[in-house]
């Protein structure tokens, strides 16, 4: 997966083949037009009123793609929002020459707002929020299967065997083969899994809450805002889901084994959000908000928009923000997770308005306390 999508020339995202929208391999949110962008310039606007109103409020992207989310967030905020805007810098984080050179394009015009870090490494230490859409679904993940039997127990736990999935060479075809786990951090992580039936099938995102752990020694204050499509842990685990969720998609069709055009389509799998929150936590961060996407976006409405919703609004926006929020297009397909640090407020941000409790919502511990960073 790691070669596959992110090979410095043969990969599906770092060669620049990946094409998004009608025309291309999938739809997201940015491809229903420059409405997304727009809701989030608001409930970015909102999280720098929580913060302040600081001179120097930072919006971290990453997998911004072509751009084109950046420039709708940007015009929204220079139109309508100009004392945000003014305070507002932008920063892309962007290891691709070929994807950077085409933010450039989409993004003329507002040299003097962005900047571009190769990794969040090179990211300077920040106050403001790191966004992300659809970026934790393409990290790479361990492939792990069942063989139904029980190795033993731990602490008066049954563990579950599980073997992971590795890529050999069948003659002149790739092939998966079965062997024993040897990484003792994913040997940690099963320990969370439930017993399953042989032959059940499922991933693990080590990469996901390494990802966690470096942004959080970035972040100094504000927000951590994921937009991604995935279950918590116990439906992500389900015993039904014995299939995982991993999937290939090329020109809106799912393919049916990842070794199908290699490095010519997306390979993706679904978020388990329980291990992300309870990394972040581990990290230092706050869960403030967990809701589907239909929520978020009505709570963005209801609190920042309310003015412009009660406008009459032309027949392309009103069926962009139907394939944003019905529940059988984007709106329950999409989750929107929330994490915050050193922000001195009880009240999540104005998108989790309508959200259940988040920690009830994604299956954590809720004898566990959440955590303040110092």
């Amino acid at each position: 997966m790691q070669q596959a999508l992110y090979h410095p020339e043969h990969g599906y995202y770092s060669s620049g083949r990946c094409e998004i929208g009608r025309r291309g391999d999938y739809f997201t949110n940015v491809s229903v037009g420059p409405l997304f962008g727009k809701f989030l310039a608001a409930q970015f606007m909102e999280m720098w009123e929580r913060l302040g109103k600081i001179d120097k409020f930072v919006i971290v992207e990453q997998g911004a793609h072509h751009g084109e989310f950046a420039r709708d967030v940007l015009e929204s905020a220079r139109d309508r929002h100009p004392d945000f805007f003014a305070a507002l810098r932008y920063r892309i984080v962007e290891s691709f020459p070929v994807l950077h050179d085409r933010q450039l394009q989409t993004l003329a015009g507002f040299e003097g707002k962005i900047e571009w870090r190769a990794s969040i490494d090179a990211l300077e230490p920040f106050t403001g929020v790191h966004f992300s859409n659809e970026l934790l679904d393409a990290m790479p993940v361990h492939v792990i299967c069942s063989d139904g039997s029980v190795a033993g127990e731990t602490a008066g736990v049954s563990q579950p065997r599980w073997r992971e999935k590795f890529v050999t060479l069948n003659g002149d075809e790739f092939a998966f083969i079965d062997q024993p786990i040897g990484n003792r951090k994913l040997q940690d992580r099963l320990q969370k899994l439930p017993v399953q039936h042989a032959h059940y099938e499922t991933e693990v995102s080590l990469a996901a809450l390494d990802w966690i752990g470096n942004l959080s020694r970035k972040l100094k204050r504000g927000y951590v805002l994921v937009i991604d499509y995935g279950h918590p842990r116990d439906e992500f685990y389900a015993a039904h889901r014995s299939a995982g969720t991993l999937q290939v998609r090329a020109q809106h069709r799912l393919l049916s084994s990842p070794f199908d055009e290699v490095g010519r389509a997306d390979i993706s799998t679904h978020v388990e959000w329980t291990s992300v929150a309870e990394c972040a936590e581990a990290c230092r961060l706050q869960v403030t908000g967990f809701t589907d996407q239909h929520h978020f976006i009505t709570g963005i409405l209801s609190e920042l928009l309310r003015h412009e919703l009660s406008q009459d609004v032309d027949p392309k926006t009103k069926r962009a923000l139907q394939t944003l929020l019905h529940p059988e297009m984007l709106g329950r397909s999409f989750q929107a997770l929330a994490l915050e640090k050193d922000v001195d407020l009880d009240a999540p941000p104005a998108g989790f308005k309508f959200a259940r409790e988040p920690r009830s919502a994604l299956g954590l511990d809720r004898a566990n306390p959440r955590v303040r960073a110092l």
